[in-house]
């Protein structure tokens, strides 16, 4: 259970972002920005779960800052990109499961470096005997007389599962909590899955986020689609090898211009291009939008997948050589903390900023069949 320092905390930023979207709802000069502020406009109080729900929804393009008449230094304060931010953050531990992990959001950073070394030094541990024939070479089944193929997938399989059930869990505690419609209809899924797949609210009001100053830019939402699908091209790529392994016999590593490898290559790249971007625009925007909490978990999560790629890249170049079992061991430890964490860094906001998109839908279709009606009926 959360201590109560940690609930006054909570209450304070929740009281705080309350605060700032009644002064917005008032205010409404913001209303074309985001999909943040026609949310807004639909409510007159916000409960907790409302919060949760817009604090979710905002991309932090920074839009509104920059364009508030009341941001600081006026008496007001408002800041409404930092106070989501926060916001977000006490989400991602209030859904947490199970709730006693949710300790390794405060540590984020720490808890993924012990966990990348000693899930390393297992493999390490259990690749140490002598090099058996083929080890360090492309023949059929070369990386599993370094690991063995049982322990390798019990090992790996396990934490993904580990990492499927406590996502969904805490997705569920979300959709709950924001009270999200049990029914969902085909145009609302359609319309939340071209929001998340164009990433089309990273171009905030459509000319692109405020990272720095006023100025405009699209090379955020570049960035993310570089990681997001870099990162779906590298899970491709690795179902797309169980299906040879498991259904046509072919045993990894797999040539050069395998499907496996054309994948994992491809999408490794994109993901090492997208994370060095984000941190090239997180280490020069405006501080002071930002929520330095948040941002601590950010870095760390780009790290991790940074090494997850990176090693994968390397062990692809290398496997011909003697340095294969070490750099297979290195990259399977950190996909297995990769899964572990999962559920306990960044990587949630994807999975309840989709949710919020999906909540979004359903409102935004039907404020404009509500609209087409009294339309219909004044025209009668």
């Amino acid at each position: 259970m959360p201590s109560a320092e940690t609930d006054h905390s909570h209450s304070r930023t929740e009281e705080q972002a309350r605060r700032f979207v009644e002064i917005c709802n008032a205010c409404r000069y913001c209303e074309g920005y985001c999909a943040v502020f026609p949310a807004i406009e639909l409510r007159r109080q916000f409960t907790s779960g409302d919060l949760s729900y817009l604090a979710n929804l905002c991309h932090d393009c920074r839009g509104c800052y920059y364009s508030c008449q009341y941001a600081p230094p006026h008496e007001f304060a408002l800041n409404l990109p930092k106070a989501f931010a926060d916001l977000r953050l006490e989400t991602y531990k209030r859904y947490a499961w199970p709730r006693p992990l949710a300790a390794l959001f405060r540590r984020n950073g720490l808890a993924a470096s012990v966990l990348a070394l000693l899930c390393t030094a297992l493999f390490v541990w259990l690749a140490k005997r002598p090099s058996p024939p083929g080890a360090g070479s492309e023949n059929a089944g070369a990386f599993y007389s370094v690991v063995p193929e049982a322990t390798m997938i019990a090992i790996t399989g396990a934490a993904f599962v580990f990492a499927l059930v406590a996502l969904a869990a805490g997705l569920l505690n979300f959709w709950r909590d924001i009270k999200s419609p049990s029914a969902l209809d085909a145009p609302s899924l359609q319309a939340a899955f071209v929001d998340i797949f164009t990433l089309r609210n990273l171009g905030g009001g459509g000319d692109g986020c405020n990272n720095r100053d006023e100025s405009f830019s699209q090379s955020r939402r570049y960035f993310h689609h570089a990681l997001f699908y870099g990162f779906l091209l590298c899970f491709a790529s690795t179902c797309t090898a169980a299906i040879y392994e498991h259904i046509f016999r072919w045993l990894s590593p797999y040539p050069v211009f395998s499907l496996p490898v054309l994948l994992g290559t491809l999408g490794g790249a994109a993901m090492l291009v997208g994370i060095a971007g984000l941190v090239q625009i997180k280490l020069t925007a405006d501080p002071a939008p930002a929520s330095k909490l948040l941002l601590d978990i950010d870095y760390s999560f780009l790290v991790l997948l940074f090494m997850a790629a990176g090693t994968g890249l390397l062990l692809l170049a290398m496997r011909t050589t003697g340095a294969m079992g070490a750099l297979l061991a290195v990259h399977l430890g950190v996909i297995v903390a990769l899964f572990v964490m999962l559920p306990y860094c960044k990587f949630v906001h994807g999975i309840y900023r989709g949710a919020a998109l999906l909540r979004y839908a359903v409102e935004r279709l039907r404020r404009a069949r509500a609209g087409a009606a009294v339309a219909e009926g004044t025209g009668a």
